[in-house]
This record gives structure tokens, sequence and C-alpha cells, in this order.
């Protein structure tokens, strides 16, 4: 199935006073189109189109760039910008402003803004815009990623199919692990710490998809691989290489998933028995990790929560033990921003980014997930819509009922809807329309009525049919050869007249 993405992203370039490059190329206000072709494959294509927008300051911007430092510059500047999903406003300060420290040439807040100093030349300042507004809408990786079942292997790459699929929904379960409860009575207080650290991040993410949370706690489940013990520090090792041996033997006790309708996140806190504590887990250079966890792509993590020992040895049995949450949480929702594809490894070292707080995740980071999420949902409906008529085709007599055929046509025309609200730059817009094709698109492939099992091939029906009607056939066919021959028999034999 071949398609052809034009992403628009709309950005205000805002010139605070003593910032305008003396090699502009007309005076302001003007704009300016840049374009940029991301490779896919033969039959997709993307074009990432920045519609810039050249401007003078407000007297307002002017006033909140006034401020101390950058954070609050950006708290009074975010009434101010444009806040449709997607687009971009840019804040060029001079040289010689006290706004950015020493080193930094560019703060991106927590909504859709940055602060970025005046380069010189233009040329120089569009340099560091281009790279600027790439971290910020989509990068030619997170297009890729997003595009990951038609991109050559060799083109992906290593954190490409770390991230989950885009779903309309998710499901995410915290459980503990007490495989020892005899030694250690643990406590967790889940419920105020999914209300305090996990709520105010879906919250932000519910624009994105439904989520549900639950949680559970196991008992006398062990990890299925032995912990090795290490005489230097008298504790108990996991090595990189065993971890993924852990995963299999704890899931069958998770309980299924496979009753659920979306992808599960599983977030695991393991609270080893005390004859393998305090176990800690080793890297690939077998460095001890200083989470004490790791994660699994599109599966969730697993983290190691050591009991402290007591202080005497008569100390009575179980232990009580009060988990700390709000560490629990800092890592668990760091993994669970990796498993959406929101890391940030790949930024220069001169760009300073503000902490989201607790919402998680900043608003152009909400953006860059939903353009990558818009592109990922075209193509599976542009996928599931071409098997679909593969499999209509390979069947001649299948009866494709009107309400499945409304289905497609509906899905067709909001993955059309969507293609185009992503070229005009409507970011949300392309988002809720790709939502709705994906929807229709699922509703029309997996109706009971086109279950392919229901309608047989030709010589199937024959192989069927004969020897439930060869028995009537066959007298039925004597009776009828010795009609004719009596027949023949009657026009030979003149009729004799008295």
């Amino acid at each position: 199935a071949s398609a052809q993405f034009q992403l628009a992203v709309p950005v205000a370039v805002v010139f605070a006073p003593g910032s305008v490059p003396g090699d502009l190329p007309k005076p302001l206000p003007f704009r300016d189109v840049r374009e940029m072709e991301i490779p896919v494959n033969l039959k997709t294509t993307v074009t990432s189109c920045y519609e810039m927008v050249y401007r003078s300051a407000t007297a307002q911007e002017e006033a909140a760039l006034g401020a101390a430092t950058a954070k609050e510059a950006d708290a009074a500047l975010h009434p101010l910008q444009d806040a449709t999903l997607g687009s971009l406003t840019m804040y060029v300060i001079p040289e010689t402003s006290s706004l950015l420290p020493q080193g930094a040439s560019v703060y991106v807040g927590k909504h859709r803004s940055a602060l970025v100093r005046a380069g010189g030349s233009l040329a120089a300042l569009r340099t560091r815009l281009q790279q600027l507004t790439q971290v910020m809408s989509f990068t030619a990786s997170s297009i890729t990623a997003a595009l990951s079942d038609r991109v050559p292997d060799g083109q992906l790459g290593p954190d490409a199919r770390r991230h989950l699929k885009s779903s309309l929904g998710y499901e995410i379960t915290f459980s503990l692990l007490n495989p020892d409860p005899k030694s250690h009575a643990v406590d967790w207080d889940i419920e105020d710490a999914v209300n305090r650290y996990v709520r105010p991040v879906l919250d932000k993410l519910s624009l994105v998809a439904n989520f549900s949370v639950d949680s559970q706690i196991l008992y006398y489940a062990v990890l299925g691989v032995t912990p090795r013990f290490d005489k230097e520090s008298s504790s108990f090792l996991l090595s990189a290489h065993s971890l993924p041996h852990v995963i299999n033997p704890v899931e069958a006790r998770l309980g299924s998933s496979a009753a659920s309708l979306y992808p599960v996140l599983n977030f695991l806190l393991y609270v080893p028995e005390r004859s393998h504590s305090p176990l800690y887990i080793q890297d690939k250079d077998g460095a001890p990790v200083s989470t004490n966890a790791f994660h699994s792509p599109r599966w969730g993590g697993i983290m190691v929560y050591n009991v402290e020992a007591p202080a005497s040895p008569q100390a009575s049995l179980p232990l009580h033990v009060d988990v700390d949450m709000a560490r629990v949480m800092e890592v668990f929702l760091s993994q669970l921003r990796l498993l959406f594809g929101l890391s940030r490894e790949e930024l220069p070292p001169e760009f300073l980014l503000e902490s989201p707080g607790n919402e998680g995740l900043a608003d152009w980071e909400l953006d860059c997930l939903l353009w990558a999420h818009t592109v990922e949902n075209v193509a599976t409906v542009s996928t599931t819509l071409t098997s679909l008529a593969q499999l209509l085709d390979k069947i001649g007599n299948i009866v494709i009922k009107d309400d499945v055929a409304s289905e497609v046509y509906r899905a067709v025309a909001s993955a059309q809807s969507a293609m185009a609200e992503l070229a005009a730059g409507h970011l949300h817009s392309a988002f809720q329309a790709s939502k709705e094709a994906v929807t229709s698109s699922e509703r029309a492939f997996f109706d009971p009525s086109l279950l392919h099992l229901l309608y047989f091939p030709d010589d199937q029906k024959f192989a069927i049919y004969i020897p439930l009607f060869l028995p009537m056939a066959v007298p039925i066919l004597l009776s009828l050869a010795k009609i004719v021959r009596e027949a023949r028999q009657c026009k030979k034999e003149p009729i004799k007249m008295d």
C-alpha cells in the first residue's frame, strides 16, 4: 500500500529587540517554508514542511522576556503564544542576554516554545532553528520508527522496535512480587502512589489513548533465574545476559493479558527472598545499575527492591517493610517514558530542557507522540484495508454486508481526512481522524461475516455436495433416460387408425 505523507509544522520565530540578524532577506514580518524528505521505502514518502513566520516581539512578549530567569520567562510567555497542538514558537534573544546561562544556546520550555540565542547570521540561526524544530516535533528516526513495518530492517535505529505500537488504549498493571512472605511483610500504598505520580501523566496522555490502571500482590512468585553470589560484596548479582530469562516465568503468574483488547504494560516491584538478599542488577559491563531496575521493550519493567537486614539477628520474622513509593514511581515513570519513545538522549549539550514537573511530559513531547501515532495510524489503516481487499479478491462469492462496506468507506474517508489535516498542520484533528480510521478499518476487517472459513472454494463444494446428491441423482437420471427412450420409440411407431 503506497502512502505519501506531508507533515506541516507551523513555527513562529519571534525576534526580541537587539536579536534581529543583519542579513534578513526582507523586512519583518515574512514567511519562509523549509521542506525535507524523510526516506522510508519506494512506496511510502514522507515530506516534512516547516512553515516559518518571522516577526518582531510584541510589547507584552518583550515584557515577558525581561524576566530574571528562563523558567520565569517561559511561564510568562505561555499565555501569549499559540496553544494549538503541533505549533511551535521560537523566541530569539540577543547573544548577550543573561536569560540563558553560559554555554547554553537553547532553552526548551515545558509548553510549546523555546528561547534561542541569536547566532549572528541568519544562516547560523536557521541551522539552530531547524535542529530545534525537529527535536520539538518529529525527527527522521521517530517517523521511521512509527513506520517500522514498512522500513527495511537495516535502516531502523536500535530503539525503533522498543516503543509501543500505537493503540486506542493501554492497560497498566503494577505488581508487587513477594516470594518470601514468611520473612517479609511488605506494605505498599499503591493507590496513593498512582494518584500522586501516575494520574497526572495519564491525564496528559489521555489525548493519545484510554488508560486503565490496576495493581496486585503476588506471593511466592520467584524469578526464573538463580542469582550469582559475589563474595567481595557479599551480595547476589543478576547479570545483563540473564535478564531476558527473568520475564517468562514471572509472566506466567501475572494473569493473562490474552483477554485484554489493548496492549498491557507490566511494572513489577520485586522484593528478593531473604536467602538471596541483597540482590543487585549488573549492566553489560558488569557495573551495578543505579536504579536496580531494567525494562523490556513493549512489555514493561522490573525493579528489585532490597530490604535492609535487621540490626539484631534475633529480630522476629516476618520483617515489616514499608516501600518508598516516591523512589519506585520515579523509576517506573522513566520506564513508561521509554516505552512511549519519549527518551531525551539525542539532544546536543547546549540544549537546556525544562523539567515537565509532575505532569511527566511537556506539551511539545505530547505533540511528538501525536505526530508519530497519527502517521502510524494512517499506515496501519492502509495496510489493514489492503489486506482486506486481497482477502475479498481471493474469495469470489463472499457476501459483503452494507454495514461492512460503510465501515470501509468511512475508514478510507477518515484516513484521507487525516492526511489532509497533517498537510495543513492541524495535528489535533489529524490525530482524531486517524483514530476514527483505525476503528472503522478494524471493525470491517474483524467483522464475523467476513470470516473466510465461511466461504469454500468451488472444488471443496463439489467434494462436499456430490456424496449427498449422487444417490438421489442416479434414479432421477435413469428415469429421465427411460422417458427419452420411450418418447423416441413413440415417434418411430406409426399410430394405427381403425
